[in-house]
This record gives structure tokens, sequence and C-alpha cells, in this order.
């Protein structure tokens, strides 16, 4: 449950982008309110599309192989991407394609309704919940070219299907089975980032709460944009939740992950998921495993839609580092936080690269 501090109403009112997206049609250009600062803006000189840069592209089938050798260089794989990448993905993950087609498919159908449809689910910063177009409340704010339906899978008592959409009529039913799928994937994963890191399987999700813990879905809808070159679909970030599940757009590229100076826009594998980690992961492996920047930029002629499923650590669980990972060599680099109060923190703020997770960083900790 969000902390009563929480603010209750936008700053001001909400423009849903894909309205101003059909009203701008011809036009060469954007409102000021999205133009992104020359800092920020996507720069083909520090874009690097070559696919030999592509984040890691690992089948996870090989963790349950009989194969010693194989199962062994799949877990080394993984523990390579976590550190160094912060991003993978993954094929052969046991989520049906033909389940992952239908959400795609049922989210990009809702987008499409009239608009008096869609905004029955008009959300406030209270919760996300429901149908937005801005993240963080500073009024003024320069704001990302996107819209998105937010809603909570877990824990159950904030599953409130009310807040989920009625139409397309089988919405419902299909982000229900999804979640559960992705919710299994999810805690597969958490054994084999333990165990990478020489802990019991069920340390990391112990340290979420055990099965306590929270997962939310978050559907972007990124319109097309007259002048894409000044604008971002979503600005630089880390996410700040444990591991969060990208199902990408089958056609269109959009997100990039920082690395070093330059950033790799990541070419999708037919039926991957996209996996990253998230700021409490990193908390809780005292920085061994790292969660990354990164951003989405937006297209000219097409539109884009993805689904990010995040699976976080219980709300009021204090996440810190987990003792076996702080020795004499390492201390712990950061303090501790219930996950409510940085979620808090973060809603404030908006996206804001990856200053918020540095906020965490113990004051005895070094710098590094």
């Amino acid at each position: 449950m969000m902390n009563d501090n929480s603010p209750k109403e936008w700053p001001e009112p909400i423009i849903r982008v894909q309205s101003l997206s059909e009203s701008i049609i011809g036009s060469n250009s954007i409102p000021e309110r999205y133009i992104k600062p020359l800092s920020d803006r996507p720069n083909s000189s520090n874009d690097d599309d070559d696919v030999c840069n592509n984040i890691p592209i690992i089948d996870v089938k090989g963790v349950y192989s009989d194969d010693p050798e194989l199962r062994a260089s799949t877990l080394r794989k993984i523990s390579e991407a976590c550190k160094e990448w912060g991003f993978f993905q993954v094929v052969n993950h046991g989520v049906s394609h033909e389940l992952m087609d239908m959400a795609r498919d049922t989210w990009r159908e809702f987008f499409h309704m009239p608009m008096e449809e869609k905004q029955k689910y008009a959300n406030s910063p209270n919760t996300y919940e429901g149908y937005g177009s801005r993240l963080g409340v500073e009024k003024g704010a320069i704001l990302d070219w996107s819209d998105y339906y937010y809603l909570h899978y877990l824990p159950f008592k904030l599953k409130d299907f009310k807040k989920w959409p009625t139409h397309p009529p089988s919405c419902r039913e299909v982000v229900d089975e999804y979640g559960r799928e992705l919710v299994k994937l999810c805690g597969r994963l958490m054994k084999v980032l333990s165990i990478n890191l020489g802990l019991e399987e069920d340390c990391l999700q112990n340290g979420f709460g055990g099965e306590e813990i929270g997962a939310c879905l978050r559907v972007n809808f990124y319109p097309k944009c007259p002048r894409p070159e000044l604008a971002l679909g979503l600005s630089s970030h880390s996410d700040p939740g444990g591991i969060t599940l990208l199902l990408p757009d089958e056609h269109v590229n959009g997100l990039q992950v920082r690395r070093g100076h330059s950033w790799i826009t990541v070419n999708p594998i037919p039926h991957a998921f996209i996996v990253n980690i998230g700021d409490q992961i990193q908390v809780l492996s005292n920085g061994i495993y790292k969660s990354v920047e990164h951003r989405v930029i937006v297209n000219s002629n097409k539109e884009r839609i993805s689904l990010a499923f995040f699976y976080n650590p219980k709300s009021d669980k204090l996440i810190e580092p987990v003792k076996e990972l702080v020795t004499k060599e390492r201390a712990s680099l950061y303090k501790a936080m219930t996950y409510d109060q940085y979620r808090l923190f973060i809603r404030l703020r908006g996206p804001c690269g990856k200053s918020h997770v540095e906020y965490l960083k113990s004051p005895t900790s070094s710098t590094n």
C-alpha cells in the first residue's frame, strides 16, 4: 500500500500523447513540453546500432540441462550479463509464444479504442494504476512522448479487476494468465541469480519477502512523433524494483541501454523476453549485480507498444545488502529502505538516470 504522502492529483491537466500525435499529423514540430535538453536527446553519434553490440541472448533451457557443462555455461552467461550489462534476452523461457502474442495484441487493441472508453480508467499519481500519460509530479517538467496503462497483479489485496479494462473482452483473462506465467518465470530467474551469487537458491526470494512479493504491469504506448530527434518515449532511468521482464514490439525497435558512454539500441529476438536487473537486486547483491540506465526512442513513421512486467519486493520489506555478501573486503554499500519508501521517492521525482539508487549509497561506502 502506498504512503499517505503520495500526491493525489497531477499538477497540470493531462494531455494524451496519442491524441496529440494524431492532431499534428503532417506537422514538423512538437510542443515545447516534449523537447528534451540537448544533452538528453537521441544523438546518432553516441548511439550504436551495430547488431554485434546487442545485449546478451541466453537460452535458459540450459539451466535445467542434464549436461553439467551446458548448465555451468548457461549459469555463467547469466552471471556475466547481470554484472556487466544489467540486461539480457532469454529464449526457451517456458512462456507460450501464443500467450505473448495475445497479450501484446490485446493491449494494442485497447490503445486504439475510442478516447472516451480509455478515459474511464484515467489514473492519478496516488497509485499510478490505470490509464496515464506522465511519470513524476514536478510542475512544468519536460514530458515523455508516451501513454501507458499500469495495473497491480500482486499482492492479491491490490489486484482490483475493476481497474482492469473490460474491453477488449479478452483483456482481463489474457492479462491474468500472462501475469501467472511471468511470476513463475521471475521466480525461476531469482533462483538462478541467487545460485550465481553463491547463495542458497531461495535467498534473494526471501529477501523480497518470500511468497509475499509485489508484481505489476505497465503497458507502454509510443505514438508516432514528427520530431523523434528532439523527444524521448521514456527518459533515461534504471528500474526501481527487482526484475523486469519486457515484451517488446515485434516490429519496431525503441529500447536503448547505456553501455559506457554509448546507447545500444536493442534488437529483440522474436518471442524472447528482455530481462533487466532493477535497483532492489543491485542493493541485495551489494552492488555485484547492476541495474543499468535505459531509455526509449520514438519513431516518426511507426507507433510502438511494449509490456513491462515488474517483479518487486513486498512493499514494507526492508531492503539492504544480503549479509553473506557483506565482508571486510566489501562493506555494505547501501542503507536500508523499504520498497514503498523508495517507490514514493521515485514517483515524486520521475525518471532520473541512476541518481535514485545512488541516493541509497551508505555514507560509509566507497564511491566506486
